[in-house]
């Protein structure tokens, strides 16, 4: 379990400055991440990783010469927001381009491609390369859908190699997918991981069992088998992992490849080496040429006891890319001789103006931040529920990251308040500053829709109850376009559509907002309820499906909880 800590939502926040103080050789922190501590040449394209916290050295630690040029931290296993993307890309590119990569997960995904697309509209040229070694989440038939885990590095290694030989943007792209698509991992776990101020771990283990094929959030495994030897655990691994080659490998002997046995937090090194001893014996067996074999901790889940092996398949180019020196605060790798010039520390103020409002809509911005007061308060009653709910076949951050998200809403718009301004203004400093602070997939759609109702607020007059309706079905939609879920996929979306559709349409009716607000919330409970029949169709517990089975999506029933207390303060009853 993890021991140390003060509050829970700061731990990442404390964790990042205590990086930083440790590492300000090689890196410097700047809004949303860290990026180099020295600056890169001009035209030289940025290479650009990012994550939740609580894997390190994944990401932060690989910044550094040879390696990331910044690294976009997110919350607890929850990723980065938009914002933080954009800022850390903004940060660390030089004038040749950005390249994002990360592991393929759906809030990663989100709040990347937002980033991504808020570059390329300022003139940056931005491309993508998404991490997907992971073999057991997805068969090989639907490889786009795997999750990125400590294959990362062999990934991460590539791009930043053909970045500092100064490879325009699109060739560093196409090495990049070309690593990806050349490597793949297999993991397991011995017992669960524990977030800070949790009661439980995120899963368990039975007694001398082992959870086969995990994810680094906690995700539990796909298969459960009783501990093998190490022996046993070495053949496991390599044997899963030999059962598919990739593209342009018809046959492994001969091949060249990297193995790389990571450590997920609590297997200590010595274990790990009893285990990469038959690892390599099985390799050579296969009549693999092994090349500069890693051992150790690279992509962690804080104090998961539990494994993965890697393979890295080279060919010509990517070897020749593998030689790059690197130098970053968590790896290191030949011998670096390149140095740069420390960047200028900026004291520009990023703060921006609230606009003020008019009398009306300044009592109705009273009444916002009242709703999200109630907001927050219903996620504190219930951040342990929604923890728990989301490990079941998640990565048990819903609680945490919802906690986190809220909060800073709540911040957002005290401060608004004080600062005179509308419903709009207000709402809207409320709405982006949850996608900042909770990250994630769920920080991301709230998002979406506190700001997309805050255009139907605006900051003269009182919004009309039907205004207000209408505002929520834009947010309803705004979120179906923006994370693609539909009805019946057992996410958020569930609860969103019925308590939206409803509120529209009666407050279109006539009905006043209190009453039709409280009506609508009914609708989004029994619809929160009914996921729990239902598999998911996306996010990370869509490879644990049947886990699922018996418990309603977390995502929805916060929703509906928020929604329901929303509506007792409305009607004056809270």
């Amino acid at each position: 379990m993890t021991r140390l800590w003060n509050t829970p939502t700061d731990f990442a926040d404390e964790m990042i400055e205590g990086f930083v103080a440790a590492n300000g050789r090689y890196v410097r922190r700047v809004s949303g991440g860290v990026t180099r501590s020295t600056a890169t040449p001009e035209g030289e394209a940025a290479f650009v990783t990012g994550g939740g916290s609580g894997h390190y050295p994944a990401f932060g630690g690989l910044v550094g010469v040879g390696l990331a040029h910044g690294a976009a931290l997110g919350n607890l296993f929850a990723s980065p927001s938009a914002q933080q993307v954009y800022s850390v890309a903004k940060a660390a590119q030089a004038g040749g381009g950005v390249l994002l990569s990360y592991g393929n997960y759906a809030g990663d995904v989100l709040n990347f491609d937002a980033a991504q697309e808020r570059l390329r509209a300022e003139g940056i040229a931005t491309e993508t390369v998404t991490v997907t070694d992971d073999i057991s989440s997805a068969p090989a038939a639907e490889k786009h859908k795997r999750r990125g885990i400590a294959g990362d590095l062999t990934v991460f290694r590539a791009i930043g190699a053909a970045c500092e030989r100064g490879l325009p943007l699109a060739e560093v792209a196409r090495i990049g997918r070309l690593a990806n698509e050349r490597t793949r991992s297999f993991g397991v776990a011995f017992s669960g991981c524990s977030l800070p101020g949790a009661e439980a771990p995120l899963f368990t283990v039975p007694a001398g069992r082992m959870a086969v094929g995990l994810g680094i959030h906690g995700e539990p495994g796909i298969d459960e088998t009783d501990i093998p030897t190490a022996d046993g655990l070495a053949e496991l691994l390599v044997s899963a992992l030999l059962k598919e080659l990739p593209d342009g490998v018809t046959d492994p002997a001969g091949a060249r490849v990297v193995p790389l046995l990571n450590g997920l937090g609590s297997l200590k090194y010595e274990e790990l080496f009893v285990v990469y001893r038959r690892v390599a014996q099985l390799l050579d067996a296969a009549g693999l040429v092994i090349v500069d074999p890693h051992v150790g901790e690279f992509c962690t889940s804080f104090d998961m006891a539990g494994a993965s092996l890697t393979l890295f398949w080279l060919d010509d180019e990517l070897a020749d890319l593998w030689e790059h020196p690197v130098d970053t605060p968590a790896y290191r790798r030949g011998q670096v001789t390149r140095t740069g010039e420390a960047w200028a520390v900026s004291d520009a103020d990023e703060s921006a103006q609230v606009a003020a409002g008019d009398a009306s809509s300044r009592d109705a911005a009273t009444i916002a931040l009242g709703a999200v007061q109630v907001a927050a308060d219903t996620i504190d009653a219930h951040v342990a529920e929604l923890g728990r709910l989301d490990a079941i076949a998640g990565d048990g951050d819903h609680g945490i990251g919802m906690q986190r998200g809220v909060h800073a809403a709540l911040d957002a718009a005290r401060a608004a308040a004080e600062a005179g301004a509308g419903a709009e203004a207000l709402l809207t400093a409320a709405g982006e500053a949850w996608a900042d602070r909770a990250g994630g997939t769920s920080g991301a759609i709230w998002g979406v829709i506190v700001t997309t109702l805050a255009g139907a607020c605006g900051n003269e007059g009182k919004p009309a109850a039907a205004a207000v309706g209408q505002g929520m079905a834009r947010a309803s939609d705004a979120v179906t376009a923006y994370g693609k879920a539909e009805v019946g996929d057992k996410t958020l979306v569930d609860a969103l559509v019925p308590f939206a559709d409803t509120l529209a349409m009666e407050t279109a009716s006539g009905v006043g907002l209190a009453e039709a607000w409280g009506n609508a919330a009914k609708y989004a409970t029994e619809a929160a309820a009914a996921t729990a029949n239902l598999l998911p169709k996306m996010g990370r517990a869509r490879p644990h499906a049947e886990k699922s089975l018996g418990t309603p999506d977390p995502g929805a029933h916060s929703l509906a909880l928020i929604m329901t207390a929303i509506g007792a303060y409305l009607r004056g009853d809270a």
